[in-house]
Order: structure tokens, then sequence, then C-alpha cells
């Protein structure tokens, strides 16, 4: 997400203020209930959380549903105040939490394969059952290299 909003939507300086705490456009920042808290142990966003997915997303075709359940542990989050000027740039967000406030994937229409998740599909992820994610990924690294035109899934 930095990078993008970097290179395409001309966010000169953009960061995360986990790495660049005064960055010039904070693409990445604290979650909103983790501003005012200076005790950091113990107060992550954890653990299994609904999702929900647009219909006809990227997402939703890898998931085969609209409402999915994925593990989280984080305290950072795309800055909502970039939202609009992301999508503008052609980044298009197709999951938000289960109260709408946060968005949780982002997908890239105009490339062959591209998702950015906000949860950790690692965690459920086992050897014989990748995660949705990383069949994707994987599927289309293939589809790729086999010359199609688009990521069959």
């Amino acid at each position: 997400t930095v990078e993008y909003a970097r290179n395409m939507a001309g966010l000169e300086g953009a960061h995360s203020t986990e790495c660049v705490p005064e960055a010039p456009h904070p693409v990445i920042d604290l979650l909103p209930e983790q501003k005012a808290i200076s005790e950091l142990g113990g107060t992550m966003r954890l653990g299994s959380n609904r999702v929900e997915v647009e219909e006809g997303s990227l997402a939703e075709k890898l998931y085969g549903s609209t409402e999915i359940r994925e593990r989280h542990r984080h305290r950072w989050e795309v800055n909502e105040e970039y939202y609009e000027r992301l999508e503008k740039a052609g980044a298009h967000f197709t999951a938000v939490s289960k109260d709408k406030k946060l968005k949780e994937i982002l997908e890239l229409p105009d490339h062959y394969f591209f998702m950015g998740t906000q949860f950790h599909p690692e965690f459920k992820s086992r050897p014989w059952a990748p995660s949705p994610p990383y069949y994707g990924f994987v599927k289309a690294a293939y589809d790729k290299k086999m010359s199609k035109p688009k990521p069959e899934f």
C-alpha cells in the first residue's frame, strides 16, 4: 500500500507511522482506538473476525463466499484519510470488517493478480489446504507461466 500510494497515487513521502512516525502521508497508521494507549502489551486486534467480501471481487471468487472469517494480529491499518486517494489511483477495497470501519482487502483490478489483506491468511493455511489468497497467488503464477490471458479461478 505504501509503494502504491507513492508511485500511483502520487503521495511523495507516503509511509507507515510504525516506521516513520512523522511521515508527510501516513497511509498506514495506528487503529484509531490504539492512539491513546501508551502501554501496548495485549492491546492488538486479535483473533478470528468476520469479514464482508464484495460480490464479484477476486476475493469472493477465491473464497467462494461474501462472508468469511479470518485471523487478525495487528494494531496498524490503512489510514481512512487515504481511502479515496488510493481508489482514485485504481486500488479497490473489496472487503470490510463486520462493523464496516476497517478495510480488510485491497485489490488492483487492472493487474494480473493483486490482493492485499489486513488479516493474516497464513494463520489458517495448511500444506494441503492453503488459504484462498495463497492458493490464488500460486494459481495466478502458474496461469501466467502457461500464458493464459488471465488467471482461471
